[in-house]
């Protein structure tokens, strides 16, 4: 890797997908350049097309830099292109496994970091006072007021979005605190989600919970009591650039452990109905969705996101071999997730 060109992006440290990649930069040992810039154009790199964090600047067919987001499509493209350190499994199965636990985390636990940072005063006001000044750190603080204010108030005006409200936020708390008391019941047995070494779905949690554990004073708290483990595990997680990584270090489909299969069930009662209604009523016509989870109704605007995620991971099941499909459509019976491919949208 010594002979390429270091990688360049921008992000924000409030951008949990920033610090998602990040983290797969150093573990991988991948050269990068790092830049924290307001959104808008930058002096010799292109603009995206849509604006999101992280942005990375990478060759395009004809050599020329393009900007390209999106994090898990980017780790792919690491694979190809980088090396040594992978942060995919090498068994189909758990590569599966991997693959949906990091869109769980990419794609529900967001919904967490959305919905505690724009939902409580108190941590509004941290935002507002923060965020700001990562992009502007020499603003006076009446400017700085003035950005905090008006970043506030479009982000809390985007709740919607993410599905956060008056009903949906309770089932979102109490959801944080499944996820927990499963993230932690893993760490006792296994440093990582797969196992000794970590995959592309530890990197996807690590990146929300930088925000949830260590920067929200409402979740960060919850944390703490909760599972002080959890909080711990994220300051780990931040530079595994000294880590060993050997093929003996991910766990095995003989012995996926029970706390990992929990982490599933949190999948098939929370993230997966909210999946097929909204593609449901994607494929309907419709501008909304209403689903039931937990006992609870869930209603928000369609999101066609995340119909591409459940489009992506059906493709990823039917890639498998006749065998290593079998294997995971018994592991998706088993857990709640039957539907995650079987059922009609």
């Amino acid at each position: 890797m010594a002979d390429k060109a270091p990688v360049w992006l921008r992000g924000a440290p409030g951008s949990p997908y920033t610090r998602k990649m990040l983290s797969v930069l150093r573990y991988r040992h991948i050269a990068y350049r790092y830049m924290i810039r307001p959104q808008g154009a930058i002096e010799g790199f292109p603009s995206p097309k849509v604006q999101l964090l992280p942005t990375f600047y990478l060759p395009g067919a004809d050599g020329a830099l393009e900007a390209v987001v999106d994090s898990s499509p980017l780790i792919r493209r690491f694979e190809s292109e980088y090396q040594g350190r992978s942060v995919i499994p090498t068994d189909p199965v758990l590569g599966f496994i991997d693959n949906l636990l990091e869109d769980f985390a990419d794609e529900w636990l967001t919904k967490a970091m959305f919905h505690y940072r724009w939902a409580f005063a108190p941590d509004i006001a941290q935002a507002a006072a923060i965020l700001p000044r990562w992009t502007a750190i020499t603003a006076d603080d009446a400017r700085a007021a003035e950005l905090g204010g008006f970043f506030s108030k479009r982000q809390i005006d985007r709740l919607y979005v993410v599905g956060s409200n008056d009903i949906t936020g309770k089932i979102i708390e109490a959801n944080y605190v499944k996820y927990l008391d499963a993230l932690n019941a893993h760490l006792l047995q296994h440093p990582f989600l797969m196992g000794a070494r970590p995959g592309a779905s530890d990197f996807a949690a690590f990146g929300q919970l930088t925000q949830l554990t260590h920067f929200d004073p409402t979740p960060s708290a919850l944390t703490l009591k909760h599972a002080p483990r959890v909080y711990a595990w994220v300051e780990i997680m931040e530079d595994l650039s000294g880590l060993d990584a050997t093929d003996a270090g991910w766990i095995t489909r003989d012995t996926l452990p029970d706390t990992l299969k929990q982490m599933l069930r949190l999948v098939g009662t929370a993230y997966l109905p909210l999946l097929l209604a909204n593609a449901r009523a994607i494929n309907a016509g419709e501008k909304s969705m209403t689903t039931s989870i937990d006992g609870a109704t869930w209603t928000q605007d369609v999101m066609p996101y995340q119909a591409k995620c459940l489009l992506w991971l059906r493709h990823a099941f039917a890639d498998l071999s006749d065998a290593d499909r079998k294997f995971v459509q018994s592991l998706l019976d088993e857990t709640g997730c039957r539907d995650l491919i079987s059922a009609k949208v």
